[in-house]
């Protein structure tokens, strides 16, 4: 076994049970899956956000996206207006509805997230955050992992 493998199966488990108890911790007090807090993030951070802007971002596949962003247009949070520019392409923008949801959820994130972490020293967390961007950073740019 390499000495990534122990490492790589950790930050896999790790992320399933953070992911998990994040999303439960969501639904329990807002009503939102975690999947659905993250995409409305990215409609709010991305100007002109697109569905193919929603796949670069978490690289699934562009049928999984569209699929749940059709749930969250459903749900009322968010809306499709055509792009001024490609008649083909859709933008998608916040409702005022998905804006109140998306404030309601920010602080129960952030605080879930504080008390999952919270046995870790600052130091630990940091350099860990550092290390995990400068490795998906390496990943984005050779667009390994993507899907299509």
């Amino acid at each position: 076994m390499s000495r990534v493998t122990p490492i790589f199966t950790d930050l896999v488990r790790v992320e399933t049970r953070l992911y998990n108890a994040l999303s439960a911790r969501l639904r329990d007090e807002r009503g939102v899956s975690l999947g659905q807090y993250e995409f409305l993030e990215i409609i709010d951070r991305i100007p002109g956000c697109r569905v193919l802007d929603i796949v670069a971002d978490v690289a699934i596949t562009v049928g999984a996206v569209s699929k749940a962003v059709d749930r969250v247009v459903a749900a009322g949070w968010c809306v499709r207006v055509p792009h001024p520019q490609d008649r083909r392409s859709s933008v998608l923008r916040l409702t005022p509805e998905g804006e109140k949801t998306l404030a309601a959820c920010r602080p129960v994130v952030e605080h879930e997230l504080a008390a999952l972490t919270a046995t870790v020293p600052e130091a630990d967390l940091a350099r860990m955050g550092a290390t995990l961007a400068a490795l998906r950073a390496t990943l984005e740019a050779s667009a390994q992992g993507q899907q299509s």
